[in-house]
């Protein structure tokens, strides 16, 4: 029974070390703690391009580390923000997340009938979109719709009128839409 209970207890921590010895990927969720500062405790999911995104550190690269290394990444980066070297810890929390959670997404919000965000199987442009969420709930400002998009990390807002597209006369502002852009459609005022 004693002999049962020390292979258990081995192969136990021999998993875990193969988990800390195997490279991160996109899709694997890992959790990140550090010690001196609870409030930057958190579970994070590796972008399918590889990155990161953690508080007073910014954008890292953890595909391909080890979570031991991307740990000492982290330290590195923080080391300057605290007194003395934080203790940092990364685990592999999950490995390869649903296929889903990885396709690009658009949001919508606002006033229309189904606001959330939608996984883009084919390309899109912004009357797609709407049309996916289910159209303009009777209170949107369709003159003043916004569609928000990064681009190199600067956020540009772009804006859709729709009553002039549907004239036919700004047939050129209903853009395709990429991975992460969101589309606000705002209340209409009191006189619009």
């Amino acid at each position: 029974m004693r002999v049962l209970l020390f292979l258990i207890v081995v192969l136990t921590c021999l998993s875990g070390a193969r988990a800390q010895a195997q490279a991160l990927q996109p899709g694997d969720a890992i959790t990140i703690s550090v010690y001196q500062d609870p409030k930057l405790d958190r579970q994070v999911l590796i972008s399918p391009s590889g990155m990161i995104s953690f508080p007073l550190v910014g954008e890292i690269k953890a595909s391909g580390l080890t979570p031991t290394s991307l740990a000492d990444v982290i330290k590195s980066r923080l080391k300057s923000k605290f007194t003395e070297g934080p203790d940092v810890t990364v685990a592999l929390a999950a490995t390869k997340v649903l296929e889903e959670d990885l396709k690009p997404r658009v949001f919508i919000t606002g006033e229309v009938l189904r606001p959330g965000y939608f996984v883009m199987r084919m390309k899109l442009n912004v009357m797609q979109a709407i049309a996916e969420a289910g159209g303009f709930s009777p209170f949107a400002a369709k003159r003043r719709i916004q569609v928000r998009r990064k681009i190199n990390g600067v956020e540009s807002t772009f804006v859709f009128d729709y009553d002039a597209f549907f004239s036919g006369t700004n047939v050129e502002y209903n853009i395709g839409l990429r991975a992460g852009d969101v589309i606000i459609v705002p209340e209409r005022g009191l006189f619009e």
